[in-house]
């Protein structure tokens, strides 16, 4: 699990220009996806060879601007609950205002790392606009442009120093870690405990990894599972976080140690907006994933009932058109059985090899029942195929031309494997390597 970094701060001192800054270029390769929510608040990040989950905590403000200073105290609330380190970061043309000195008083008694940031400073021939800043009683700040990079690097050099290194999952790669996401109240108690009432089951309960939450490890006909409830997400009432979008962060904490994620669906209400972020974190970071939705029992059936919403969500959640959906209802039991057997087969889709000879076989079919479009007048030619990896599934393809493939073609391509190879419920990974010449 990766340690999370949150900058924090008032509105339009800089703060997603940082996250850019330290974000681009060392940014963790995301998939391409059209569909995948762009208003990105994180970025899972490489520097210096450690690997954290960066937080920009300006993407959580609402729009109201009559509410600035709850903003503000919110935002400090989630840094103190998740993060590991808090990049404090202030204006340095604007100078010391009240609303700093409020935020800091609230980091100052945090029990973890806080970097105090006089932000804008361009060169050493500004740093003088730092020493107001020294008001706020603090032993140390770091002068930086953003913008320009001006002292990143010393900043970023002493947050090395004091990251938490990341922790891994439990290595047990005969047990499949399942992430149980969404929103409260959708039903993700009832369906734990309903899974876990099934016979033949041995249960064992262990602190997990993330804050509150309890992972439940059990066996079914001799596999074994561990259930990762986002326990944290159904508490954060307790600092008074009303946006939903809080949530994001224990989600994020929590898709980063599962292999298969369950994301919940209330059938009374369909897809929001929170539900689509959260998948399309999980289509992000390369899990399994089933759609699941609760409280069938409630809703009125036609002949076609099921179809018709299955069709709706895929419509709303289209980066996840290859997840399956369940109906089920964690109350009365209905059809909750099958989710397990999604669950095995999910699992097993995403560590799934595909043998050179036989890919390569199906590749030249694809190839050249639709060629790929001319690029610039010159032709794209396809050569070879090969998989890197799996979890998920990643291919390599060998071409002249790698700027020349159209995100349709690789669509396309994609939409082949899937006909092909099946790899139900996980996304797939194609990367494009320009062919050496000899």
């Amino acid at each position: 699990m990766k340690s999370i970094v949150a900058i924090v701060g008032r509105p339009n001192v800089g703060k997603s220009t940082l996250f850019n800054r330290i974000a681009g270029g060392k940014k963790a390769i995301v998939y391409n996806e059209p569909g995948v929510t762009r208003d990105r608040n994180y970025a899972d990040v490489i520097w210096e060879r450690s690997f954290f989950t960066l937080i920009d905590t300006g993407g959580f403000e609402p729009v109201s601007k009559d509410r600035i200073f709850v903003q503000m105290r919110e935002q400090c609330q989630l840094a103190m609950e998740e993060a590991d380190v808090v990049l404090f970061v202030m204006d340095g043309k604007e100078g010391l205002t009240p609303s700093d000195k409020e935020i800091a008083d609230i980091l100052r008694r945090l029990n973890k790392p806080v970097f105090y940031i006089v932000n804008k400073i361009d060169g050493p021939q500004k740093e003088e606009k730092v020493f107001e800043f020294y008001e706020l009683g603090v032993g140390h700040l770091f002068s930086i442009s953003a913008e320009h990079g001006y002292g990143l690097n010393e900043l970023m050099d002493e947050v090395m120093g004091v990251l938490p290194q990341a922790i891994g999952a439990e290595k047990d790669e005969d047990t499949t870690r399942v992430a149980m996401l969404g929103r409260p109240n959708v039903g993700k108690s009832s369906l734990i405990n309903r899974i876990l009432g099934y016979k033949r089951v041995i249960v064992d309960e262990a602190p997990g990894t993330t804050r509150d939450a309890i992972d439940t490890r059990f066996e079914r006909d001799g596999k074994r599972y561990t259930l990762i409830d986002t326990a944290g997400i159904r508490r954060k009432s307790r600092i008074s976080l009303r946006l939903e979008k809080y949530s994001i962060v224990e989600a994020l904490r929590t898709i980063d140690r599962c292999d298969v994620a369950l994301l919940l669906l209330d059938s009374k209400e369909g897809v929001t907006d929170q539900d689509a972020r959260i998948g399309g974190f999980i289509h992000e970071k390369g899990k399994g994933c089933i759609l699941v939705v609760n409280k069938w029992d409630l809703v009125e059936k036609e002949s076609q009932t099921m179809v018709k919403y299955e069709k709706k969500i895929y419509e709303e959640l289209k980066y996840l058109s290859y997840a399956p959906v369940l109906f089920i209802s964690a109350l009365t039991g209905q059809r909750v059985k099958k989710v397990l057997d999604a669950i095995d087969r999910v699992a097993e889709e995403a560590k799934k090899r595909i043998p050179t000879s036989p890919l390569n076989k199906a590749f030249e079919r694809w190839v050249k029942k639709f060629p790929p479009p001319t690029y610039r007048t010159r032709q794209v030619k396809m050569n070879y195929i090969t998989q890197v990896s799996v979890a998920p599934p990643t291919f390599l393809i060998y071409t002249n031309i790698t700027e020349g493939i159209h995100f349709s073609y690789e669509r396309y391509l994609l939409n082949q494997m899937r006909e092909a190879f099946d790899f139900a419920g996980v996304p797939i990974r194609l990367q494009f390597r320009k062919k050496r010449k000899g």
